[in-house]
């Protein structure tokens, strides 16, 4: 694998990719860093753009677009203190402290090196994990891939509901039933289209995505127009500072481990990788309490997270097709777009495609490098655009995105639709993401379940008797007891009941 990887980055250097690759990091750094737009959107709308591309110049837009979208929020969050994503939020607590101090410069070229050292470390655990994931995943027949796609949705569920995990299972459920609309594929009849001939063939995967994240951003940006706060005069040097990253290496291991962890969860993605490693170098740290006014750990660690993440969200995208974050699932849609099928079979079909995934990532760490440093001193000024001209650019952009596919104006009142109903839903603390997620694997979810009911002759012993099904059943009860406090309250009295008799007999 390491072979075709090093061949591949070799190989993808071509004129044309060249180009696209830049234009691609500097659209999404643009997409990350200004408000409201997130490296979700940037894929999403990209994947319409680049339908029509071939396969291979397609994926180097998209994963430039991706990286430079998760890069592109430590822009806004140093020199504006306004976050462009929820992974930002972790970077602008230190960051815009020391844009403040007049060390701009230096925070920015701590994130950016930060972020390109933990997507070459994300891609390198992709290229490291896949083919064990790949052997894995070919033990699999329709109970464990059914067991797999409720535990994606149930796990994402459970991470990314702030107040309570029930909220995120439901809108995980919603998702799986939105998927369930249209023709069934096992014995053809129509389910739950009402008599509406456009819901026949389904609901297509980019109104929905576009709906359930440009939308809402676009509804609340517009909405607290009035509660940005200022930002900085300038920018001073952009040099990386070398001894400061070295002082921090094992915070800086610690925080790629966490996001490539994270990364592979089903659907949790980057923000919470962020935070986790940011309070884990809070933790770590020899002055905790200087967190918040200035610390450059508080820069480096989010900043190494949520790009290791991204080389962690993809594994499991190209080995098993459940998407590891949002961005990852756009990019999954992507796949399924351009006819690949990620899955067991795809290192048979394609067997050079993870390691030309991990070669872009490459590239495209390489580019948020030098791009992402060139467009600092740019970045101060175009943040200064008013959000009241962006949005609506946002707005266009998206309903162009819906109607292209297939020059059909219903996706567009769909896309309206479930971007209003979404809006409400997250005003009331249900997560969009276990929604989408939910979406994208209703089909296999579905299907995977009734073949293997009919393989049985509705018998659920497939999914009692095989060791891998039982495997995933466990981590299904293990997720859902853990969102109990009782449960919690019981194991934390049995732990100290147990190891607390050993250290007082040890005493």
């Amino acid at each position: 694998m390491l072979g075709s990887f090093l061949y591949e980055i070799y190989a993808l250097v071509t004129p044309l990719n060249m180009v696209v690759m830049a234009g691609s990091v500097t659209l999404g750094i643009v997409f990350g860093a200004l408000p409201g737009l997130t490296a979700t959107l940037a894929v999403a709308l990209l994947s319409t753009v680049t339908f029509t591309l071939p396969v291979e110049l397609a994926m180097v837009a998209l994963i430039g677009a991706y990286v430079g979208a998760i890069y592109g929020p430590s822009h806004a969050s140093i020199l504006l203190g306004i976050p462009g994503s929820a992974a930002g939020a972790a970077t602008a607590l230190d960051g815009h402290k020391l844009a403040l101090q007049g060390r701009a410069g230096e925070a920015i070229s701590l994130a950016t090196t930060a972020s390109v050292i933990g997507t070459v470390i994300g891609l390198f655990a992709l290229i490291a994990l896949s083919p064990i994931l790949v052997k894995l995943a070919l033990q699999f027949t329709s109970a464990e891939f059914f067991l797999l796609a409720l535990f994606g949705v149930l796990i994402c569920g459970s991470l990314t509901s702030e107040d309570m995990p029930a909220k995120g299972w439901v809108a995980g459920l919603l998702g799986l039933l939105i998927a369930s609309v249209g023709m069934e594929t096992i014995q053809g009849y129509a389910r739950f289209t009402f008599g509406i001939p456009e819901l026949a063939g389904g609901i297509d995967l980019v109104p929905v995505i576009l709906g359930g994240f440009a939308i809402p951003q676009i509804i609340r940006v517009l909405r607290d127009l009035d509660s940005h706060r200022g930002s900085v005069s300038g920018v001073n040097k952009l040099w990386p500072r070398w001894g400061t990253l070295w002082r921090a290496k094992f915070g800086i291991a610690r925080s790629a481990s966490l996001g490539v962890g994270i990364g592979v969860i089903p659907g949790v993605g980057e923000d919470i990788a962020a935070w986790a490693a940011y309070d884990a170098a809070k933790k770590a740290d020899k002055e905790p309490e200087t967190f918040g006014h200035g610390n450059v750990n508080g820069v480096i660690a989010p900043e190494v997270a949520n790009n290791a993440c991204i080389g962690g969200a993809i594994i499991p995208v190209l080995t098993l097709g459940v998407p590891g974050s949002p961005p990852a699932a756009m990019l999954l849609g992507a796949l399924n777009l351009h006819g690949i099928r990620p899955g067991p079979m795809l290192t048979f079909e394609f067997p050079n495609f993870i390691a030309q995934m991990g070669a872009m990532l490459f590239w495209a760490a390489i580019g948020i490098f030098v791009i992402g440093l060139s467009m600092a001193k740019i970045s101060l000024q175009v943040l200064r655009l008013p959000v009241a001209i962006l949005m609506p650019c946002v707005a266009f952009l998206a309903v162009l995105g819906s109607w292209a596919l297939g020059l059909n104006m219903f996706n567009i009142y769909l896309m309206l639709g479930f971007g209003v109903i979404v809006y409400f839903l997250e005003e009331m603390g249900y997560p969009v993401a276990p929604l989408v997620i939910g979406v994208l694997l209703g089909q296999m979810a579905d299907v995977s379940l009734r073949r293997a009911l009919l393989g049985s002759n509705g018998s659920f012993e497939p999914f009692l008797m095989r060791p891998v099904a039982l495997i995933l059943l466990a981590l299904i009860v293990i997720s859902l007891c853990l969102q109990s406090e009782a449960f919690k309250r019981g194991f934390a009295r049995l732990w100290t009941k147990i190891f607390g008799r050993r250290e007082r007999q040890a005493a």
